[in-house]
């Protein structure tokens, strides 16, 4: 088969993947990505029942595997629930896996059995919850620049020049229970004086290739109807700004991230690195 072919035949690949839970999903979603993404070129069908916790719900999800067979992944507590899933794929012969079992196994090797199953427990309104919502409602206010005074309630702070994935960096952050602002660095515009005379909050420099930002500019120029020539997207301007805002991170001697080839996921995880570092040298200095 020649390269072209192969192409070919894997552009019309695709696969069906049923995700039955008795919560939200979330983790079955993520999971199932996570593994999915490894297959380039096959397209993945997502089916996705939540909140299944009766017979009849079940049935239902199990109604739509035999109408379009695929992969089953599930999460559930109840093991009667389970178990009928499980031999329902087996008759189809769909394959089916508990995603959480064999956490819970090695789980229960190492703590004991739990006192009490619980379907979409981590969902719980518990202080983990309120912190990630409070963190959520800071996000917001200190979105943009925005409330320059709340900058030392921060845990993090994010500086960089326009489409450097400032906002959802902060958004996503926000909702893993860090409180996050953003700064936006513009060329002859004052910075917030509290910015650089923070002592709590992580300050971490943003950067992206000129190519990268004048890419989601044009973009953004495009659905605004703005002007084409604007200096906004002119590659010179663009390289200049992202010069100007390298050279502060230098002289304030903030970490700097270059996110044109990452994930809001990586360069989070890369933030809470910092922020690890941070806070231990924060607490040695203390």
């Amino acid at each position: 088969m020649t390269g072209g072919q192969e192409g070919i035949v894997l552009a019309r690949s695709y696969y069906h993947l049923h995700l039955v839970s008795d919560a939200t999903g979330e983790t079955l979603i993520a999971v199932s990505r996570a593994a999915a993404a490894q297959y380039r070129g096959v397209s993945c069908i997502e089916h996705v029942y939540p909140l299944v916790r009766s017979a009849a719900h079940l049935e239902r999800a199990i109604g739509d595997v035999a109408a379009a067979p695929g992969i089953v992944l599930f999460t559930m507590v109840d093991p009667a629930l389970s178990r009928r899933l499980e031999q329902a794929c087996a008759e189809m012969g769909a394959p089916c896996l508990s995603v959480m079992a064999p956490i819970l196994t090695l789980f229960h090797s190492y703590l004991g059995p739990a006192a009490e199953p619980r379907a979409g427990a981590q969902h719980m309104l518990n202080a983990d919850y309120f912190k990630r919502i409070d963190a959520l409602d800071f996000a917001m206010m200190c979105d943009d620049g925005q409330t320059p005074e709340s900058l030392e309630r921060a845990d993090i702070v994010l500086v960089g020049v326009s489409r450097t994935s400032k906002t959802p960096t902060s958004i996503y952050l926000a909702n893993r229970g860090f409180k996050t602002a953003n700064v936006p660095y513009v060329p002859e515009a004052p910075l917030p004086a509290s910015l650089t005379n923070l002592k709590k909050p992580l300050v971490v420099g943003l950067v992206a290739s000129a190519e990268r930002i004048i890419q989601i500019r044009q973009n953004r120029l495009e659905a605004l109807n703005g002007d084409p020539a604007s200096n906004y997207v002119d590659r010179v301007a663009v390289a200049e700004e992202i010069a100007q805002s390298r050279r502060l991170f230098s002289q304030q001697g903030w970490p700097v991230i270059d996110v044109s080839k990452r994930s809001i996921e990586e360069t989070s995880a890369a933030i809470l690195d910092l922020l690890r570092e941070h806070r231990l040298a924060f607490i040695t200095q203390g």
